[in-house]
C-alpha cells in the first residue's frame, strides 16, 4: 500500500513540473503568433480582403 501511495505522490509530483513547462511553451508560442500578426499585418489585411473580394464575385454566379 505505501509503495502505491508513494507512486502516485511522484507521479503529480512529476505532473506538475510538465504542467508548468507546458505553460510558459504556450505562453511563448502566443507571443510569437502575435509577434508575426504584427508584423505581417498589413499583408494579412489585403490576403484576407482579396479573398473575400473574390468569394463574393464567384458567388454572384452561382
Amino acid at each position: 500500500m505505501r509503495k502505491i501511495k508513494k507512486k502516485i505522490e511522484e507521479m503529480l509530483i512529476h505532473r506538475k513540473c510538465v504542467s508548468g513547462v507546458t505553460v510558459i511553451e504556450m505562453v511563448l508560442i502566443l507571443v510569437i503568433i502575435i509577434a508575426l500578426l504584427l508584423i505581417f499585418k498589413s499583408q494579412l489585411i489585403n490576403l484576407i480582403n482579396t479573398i473575400f473580394d473574390k468569394v463574393t464575385s464567384e458567388s454572384a454566379g452561382i
